[in-house]
C-alpha cells in the first residue's frame, strides 16, 4: 500500500546513523521523515508536527522512550513502534502498556520495519474511520461521544487516553459480545507479541478506575474468567 499523500513519520534515536538510515528507507517510499534524537525534543516535535507515525528508541538522553510515550498518549493517537536493542519479553511488555503499538529489536531487517510501518498506518486509518462519524453512544450513567472523544461517567466527564478511549468504544460498540484479550490485543494493537495478556489487562483496569462508581465490582466491563472480556448491558 502506498502512503496518502502527506503521511509524516517521527525518528526518535540518539543515534545519528540510525536516523539517517531510516530516513532514507521511509523518504525512498514516500513518507515525509522528521527526526528528534532527545526526550523532550521528541515531546515537543511530535505535539508540534502531529506525525501518522513514531518510531521511537527506549534509551534516549532527557526523558526515555517510555517516558516520551506516555507523554504523547496523553494528546495523540500516533501509532507508535518502539525500535530498541532492549528487545527482551519484559521491555515489550512495558513498552506496549505504556502505549506502544508495536515493538522491534536492533539490528532490524528494514523490510521488515518497513511492512510494519504500513501496517500500523493502514490499521490506524481503519480505526478512525470508525469512530469519526458524529455519533455518541449512550447507557445508562455512561455517555461516549465518538466525534469528540468525550466520556461521560456519572454525570463527571472522566479523561480517557487515546488507546483506552479506542478500547472502551470497541467494547461498548459490541456489547454483550465476548472478546479475548488476544482478539482486543490483534484490533488495537496490530501485533503478536509477548505481554499481550498483561497490555489488556493494564488498560482495562485504568478504564475500570475512570469510567466505574467501584472498579473492584464492575457494571460495564466484566470479566468472564478464562475467556475475555465484554460490555455487559444486561445488568444495567
Amino acid at each position: 500500500m502506498k502512503p496518502l499523500a502527506g503521511e509524516k513519520i517521527l525518528i526518535v534515536d540518539d543515534d545519528a546513523d540510525i536516523r539517517e538510515i531510516l530516513t532514507l528507507y521511509l523518504e525512498k517510499e514516500n513518507y515525509k521523515v522528521v527526526s528528534a534524537e532527545e526526550g523532550h525534543q521528541a515531546v515537543s516535535l511530535a505535539l508540534l508536527a502531529n506525525p501518522n507515525l513514531i518510531i521511537l528508541d527506549i534509551m534516549l538522553p532527557g526523558l526515555d522512550g517510555v517516558e516520551v510515550c506516555q507523554e504523547v498518549r496523553k494528546k495523540l493517537n500516533t501509532p507508535i513502534i518502539f525500535l530498541s536493542c532492549k528487545a527482551t519479553p519484559i521491555e515489550k511488555s512495558i513498552g506496549l502498556a505504556a502505549g506502544g503499538d508495536d515493538y522491534m529489536g536492533k539490528p532490524f531487517e528494514a523490510v521488515e520495519l518497513l511492512a510494519r510501518v504500513k501496517a500500523q498506518l493502514r490499521r490506524n486509518r481503519v480505526l478512525h474511520s470508525s469512530t469519526s462519524s458524529n455519533k455518541v453512544l449512550n447507557y445508562p450513567n455512561l455517555s461516549i461521544d465518538l466525534s469528540s472523544h468525550r466520556v461521560i461517567a456519572y454525570e463527571q466527564e472522566v479523561v480517557l487516553s487515546p488507546r483506552e478511549f479506542q478500547l472502551l468504544v470497541l467494547l461498548a460498540q459490541n456489547p454483550n459480545k465476548l472478546f479475548s484479550s488476544e482478539n482486543l490485543f490483534q484490533i488495537l494493537w496490530g501485533s503478536e507479541s509477548f505481554g499481550d495478556h498483561r497490555t489488556v489487562m493494564v488498560h482495562i483496569s485504568n478504564i475500570r478506575k475512570k469510567i466505574e462508581l467501584d472498579p473492584s465490582k464492575p457494571v460495564y466491563i466484566h470479566t468472564v474468567k478464562g475467556a475475555g472480556y465484554k460490555f455487559s448491558v444486561s445488568q444495567l
